[in-house]
């Protein structure tokens, strides 16, 4: 058992190292840019947008929007990271030699997932310290707010390793960000509540995941939601755990690891 375990745990530790020093040794490509952009949204959606529109929640405007920009932030780096490193690897080949190596399918989906949820909860910490340059922020329950964006940075970290999976090149990995993540992120109560909606509407954005990540972490920083906390956690969990096993059997498989 422990002659299995050890090569695993440094394969483990291997992968996780290269993933965290290729986000960081480029840090103006991966972590400056969100950086700057979530600094504009605070100026022009919270400080000139948020004064016209006034309270939201029984919160000013720049802080109901801070968790949801922090949470958009969490979840387009996860995503970008763990799709663009392993679309890398196999377009570049390596992925072979780790796939004929003996080293468990799940620790390298683990090493590649870990990547994505470092690089998401990093970015997500660099935003929320740029959010306390414009407004302020008191941690309603702790526990829940680790919870769920811990939770969300593994979704989305394992759902761009499934688009890592099939694209077959560069523009395959662009598809999904831009045509299903962005709108679904925009649409998930980042920037408005869904109470603001007419009733069918509010119905309809129910069937948004990103929703219900969006308002579980507002819970946990601002105590108010506009989704039942238990059934958004129940969601990402269960969430989590299938997408693990569907991105293990496809590692397994071999599926779509030659581009």
């Amino acid at each position: 058992m422990s002659s299995e375990f050890g090569p695993n745990l440094v394969a483990l530790n291997t992968i996780v190292y290269r993933e965290v020093r290729r986000f960081t040794r480029i840090w103006p490509q991966t972590l400056l840019p969100p950086a700057i952009t979530m600094v504009l949204y605070f100026v022009i959606f919270g400080n000139l947008i948020g004064r016209q529109i006034g309270d939201m929640g029984g919160f000013t405007y720049m802080e109901y929007i801070v968790p949801g920009l922090i949470m958009m932030s969490v979840i387009t780096n996860s995503y970008g990271n763990v799709v663009s490193s392993f679309f890398g690897s196999k377009f570049q080949r390596s992925i072979e030699e780790l796939m004929v190596s003996p080293v468990s399918p799940h620790t390298i989906l683990i090493g590649y997932t870990l990547g994505g949820v470092l690089r998401g909860l990093m970015v997500g910490v660099i935003v929320t310290l740029l959010s306390l340059f414009f407004t302020h922020l008191q941690v309603h329950h702790l526990g829940v707010t680790i919870l769920v964006v811990v939770l969300t940075a593994t979704i989305f970290s394992l759902l761009g390793f499934i688009n890592a999976v099939f694209a077959r090149n560069f523009d395959d990995i662009s598809i999904i960000p831009t045509f299903v993540l962005t709108p679904l992120t925009y649409l998930g109560g980042v920037f408005y509540s869904i109470t603001l909606l007419p009733p069918f509407w509010q119905t309809v954005s129910l069937a948004n995941p990103v929703l219900h990540m969006v308002n579980a972490f507002r819970y946990g920083i601002l105590g108010v939601s506009d989704i039942r906390i238990g059934i958004a956690i129940t969601f990402m969990l269960v969430a989590t755990v299938v997408l693990y096993f569907g991105c293990a059997r496809l590692l397994v498989s071999g599926r779509g690891m030659r581009t």
